[in-house]
């Protein structure tokens, strides 16, 4: 109940009961009013700062959860580029190298999409980072996963096509060769017997008298059959596909021509002592992409793995080519 009001009336000189008139009233409850929807409105917006409204809440709590999934999710997709990191180096490293195929370069492998502006759509929120680095990460992974599967789809060609593969590398003595005397001459620097200084010998030399038969290491076709009284004198090649092509050199008589298609031990010429030879033997090499490599990692058809050592031990001693 509120308390009665009273005045000293100075006239009077008497203490009166003080009354408010209508429109005292009238301004004392509008300005009530206005005081106490400041003071609503300030504990409202503290409320709403402090607290939070109960959708906002709820809000905060379902972008918790959403922050907490693209974690796990680009947790997930770190494991997957960890393993198709192992799928790759498996690839190049033990399929393709039993197939003797050249490993695909990690530019390849690792090629993302181009745009520069592929994620501004992304950017402006406040998990923009979070969201553009699981972006870029399933672009690598798609990336990655269609490098691979075209490389397994070559991997199983290689695969379907294996027996002819094997039966094309060469991997036999173009001469025959049982106590391993006739190589005379092994890759490498050798001394050249003309001028008598080390030069890089890109072949074997087999000594054998002149007419000795000369053998296709591998089922291949003759690309080159030429006659010459210089350098190599008469020569052939033949392609073996698969990047492989074989050379002989100093041959006497030619037992193919040009456009034939051999097989591994099939007859293709004599020994001979033709070009710039000093005995009669036969230069051989083994090409592999277009470049030279030993020949000797190419007999283990018809040698045991005590010959093949001996065969590595010989290789390293010092001698003279033959041309």
């Amino acid at each position: 109940m509120a308390k009665t009001r009273y005045t000293f009336n100075t006239k009077t000189l008497a203490y009166e009961e003080h009354k408010l008139t209508a429109g005292q009233k009238i301004f004392k409850g509008i300005l009530f009013l206005i005081t106490a929807l400041a003071i609503s409105m300030v504990l409202i917006i503290l409320v709403y700062v402090l607290i939070g409204s109960p959708k906002e809440r709820m809000l905060q709590r379902e972008i918790a959860q959403y922050e907490l999934q693209y974690q796990i999710m680009d947790d997930r997709l770190v494991q997957m580029l960890s393993l198709m990191d192992e799928m790759a180096d498996r690839d190049d490293n033990i399929y393709r190298v039993i197939f003797e195929a050249e490993p695909i370069p990690k530019t390849v492998r690792q090629a993302g999409y181009g745009g520069i502006d592929r994620y501004a759509k992304m950017e402006g929120y406040d998990n923009s980072d979070l969201i553009i680095s699981m972006a870029k990460k399933l672009d690598n992974i798609a990336s990655q996963i269609y490098v691979q599967s075209k490389s397994f789809d070559e991997v199983y060609e290689m695969a379907k096509n294996k027996e002819k593969m094997l039966s094309s590398i060469p991997a036999i003595q173009p001469v025959r060769n049982l106590d391993l005397k006739r190589l005379s001459s092994f890759y490498g620097y050798r001394i050249d017997p003309v001028y008598k200084v080390k030069k890089f010998h890109r072949g074997v030399d087999f000594s054998a008298p002149q007419g000795t038969p000369i053998y296709a290491p591998g089922t291949g076709k003759v690309i080159k059959v030429k006659r010459s009284r210089r350098g190599y004198g008469n020569q052939i090649e033949i392609d073996h596909g698969y990047g492989y092509v074989t050379f002989y050199a100093h041959i006497r008589d030619f037992k193919v021509k040009k456009g034939d298609i051999v097989k591994r031990g099939q007859e293709i010429a004599t020994v001979g002592n033709t070009g710039k030879s000093t005995a009669p033997h036969l230069h051989y090499e083994v090409r592999k992409d277009n470049r030279a490599v030993n020949p000797i990692y190419y007999f283990f058809n018809d040698l045991t793995p005590q010959e093949y050592e001996r065969l590595l031990d010989l290789s390293k001693l010092p001698n003279q080519s033959l041309d």
